[in-house]
């Protein structure tokens, strides 16, 4: 599997960035009038359209994938998915389905709301007997004969009498692993269908009743399979019929181990995981469940997520987070290139988190951590500004992995010349941005819930933006890319090929989407 979040990162440093050109006439010293600023009449009509377009052109059983060429004849996700298969894993369908309903709520338009609803059905019809979500789902008859979903294609539930279920904990996946009934959390899988449809639940007001009890279920599995400290694992294969125990998962604050192995151990041990972002997630998603439903059980387990990145913060002289721990709080390996280490973004997401929790909740213990863990990266960063993914325990030295003899395995390292392509192993410093929230919300200042990591557009959208926005618009309601490293896809044999008219996004048509939709409702 490749690492969504890194690929993600990437375009996010490329040519996804505004490009400008000037030209000076110094002969007739012409200065072109200002661009007009848009209209809400412009800008509904941008939205609308992209999200008629869309949903018409690009939708599979209502879901949707990473990308596709401008014919449609092309569908790409992480790999080659089939007709009728389609991605949870966002920017597949979830964030989709989220960026149509805000521009329901934006612009009151009924077919902005029809395909918001479409893409919730998707989700609770790949919605498994476990309470979660694979990273892609099917709608074929063999392939759904073969997973464990709750409903039908038609959404009607299955009866089920020996679907598995028991004890919730790291100890239940490592002796089952039910592959028909894999849940997970990473890359905000599972979290981003929950949160999809606890949406679309709200702006329907509970009158869908296949949306509203998938929402259910999904938020009883996250409370289930929270461990005691207020931490999950990445992936469950079984109802959490009881929560993780005390007893085999006591309370612990974050430690260094005596040592730790300088390769792959291959025995994941990780129980309590970080990374990308999972537990910021995790505790979003809790926080809308809270903010919309009102009921006080969401709150509760995402202070409890709060909780527990206060225990997990690591002791000096690197008192930051760890991207994964096992029961004992010590950072732990994870795949072949993520080792026991201090880990720059998750640090920076669980700092996030804990302003989240702050804002909401106006209990300034959630500030607390911040301004040590600020101190000490600041002075971590690299040469360039950026943040190191991992730092070494205790030593504090940037870590790396090269390919192996043969390009097989990874190595350790601690330069970053030969450092493999798979991994972003350097990431944008939001250290300011951090500290600025911290310090509104200690003033007990208003502010608007933070968010992590950057998007193409500012926030909120400036003018610049919508204007960029509405003149790369086709025609058509489409933003096709038909320049740089983007324009190319992999046919059905896998064969690199540049599409003629370009390739369509989904994360182009998620932040468009969102940028517009922001834009009107400040407007409004």
């Amino acid at each position: 599997m490749t690492d969504s979040a890194t690929s993600l990162h990437s375009m996010k440093s490329s040519p996804f960035g505004l490009r400008h050109s000037f030209v000076i006439l110094i002969s007739s010293f012409v200065i072109p009038p200002p661009a007009q600023a848009s209209t809400t009449t412009e800008v509904t009509a941008a939205v609308t359209k992209a999200v008629s377009f869309y949903h018409s052109h690009a939708a599979s059983h209502g879901g949707y994938v990473y990308r596709y060429s401008a014919d449609f004849t092309l569908r790409e996700a992480e790999g080659i998915p089939a007709p009728d298969t389609i991605w949870i894993q966002p920017p597949g369908t979830p964030a989709v389905g989220m960026a149509m309903l805000d521009a329901y709520e934006a612009t009151k338009d009924a077919t902005c709301l029809a395909a918001a609803v479409a893409a919730a059905h998707a989700v609770s019809r790949t919605q498994l007997a476990s309470g979660g979500w694979d990273y892609s789902g099917h709608f074929d008859a063999k392939n759904r004969a073969s997973q464990l979903y709750r409903r039908d294609a038609d959404g009607k539930l299955i009866e089920r009498k020996k679907a598995p279920q028991g004890e919730a904990g790291w100890h239940a996946w490592i002796k089952h692993q039910n592959k028909n009934n894999y849940s997970t959390f990473d890359d905000d899988v599972s979290q981003a269908a929950t949160r999809l449809l606890v949406r679309v639940d709200h702006a329907l007001g509970g009158k869908d009743a296949e949306i509203q009890e998938a929402a259910d279920f999904a938020l009883s599995a996250i409370i289930a399979t929270q461990y005691p400290a207020g931490a999950w694992s990445a992936n469950w294969d079984t109802w959490p019929s009881s929560p993780p125990p005390l007893a085999k998962y006591p309370i612990k604050p974050g430690s260094y181990p005596a040592d730790w192995p300088r390769k792959w151990p291959k025995d994941f041990t990780g129980c309590y995981v970080l990374n990308d972002n999972t537990h910021a997630t995790l505790v979003s998603t809790l926080l809308l469940a809270w903010q919309l439903r009102g009921d006080a059980k969401y709150l509760a387990a995402a202070k409890r997520g709060g909780d527990f990145l206060i225990t997990a913060q690591m002791p000096d002289p690197q008192p930051a987070w760890a991207q994964q721990y096992d029961s004992d709080m010590h950072p732990s390996w994870s795949r072949a290139f993520e080792p026991s280490a201090i880990c720059g973004r998750e640090s920076q997401s669980a700092m996030w988190a804990l302003l989240k929790l702050a804002a909401a909740t106006g209990d300034k213990k959630y500030l607390a951590p911040l301004p040590r863990a600020l101190a000490y990266l600041r002075k971590s960063l690299l040469p360039n500004g950026q943040i190191a993914r991992y730092y070494e325990l205790q030593t504090n030295q940037p870590l790396y992995f090269e390919r192996g003899e043969g390009g097989k395995g990874f190595i350790l390292t601690y330069s970053d010349k030969n450092a493999s392509s798979n991994y972003g192993w350097k990431w944008d410093s939001e250290l300011d941005s951090i500290e600025s929230f911290a310090k509104k919300i200690s003033r007990d200042e208003k502010v608007t819930s933070p968010r992590t990591e950057k998007e193409r557009w500012s926030s909120p959208p400036n003018e610049a933006d919508i204007a960029t926005i509405l003149r790369e618009q086709k025609p058509d309601g489409s933003w096709p890319v038909t320049e740089d490293e983007r324009n190319w896809m992999r046919d059905a044999s896998g064969k690199k090929t540049k599409p003629a008219g370009g390739v369509i996004y989904s994360l182009d048509f998620v932040q468009n989407v969102k940028a517009l939709s922001t834009w009107l409702k400040a407007k409004q």
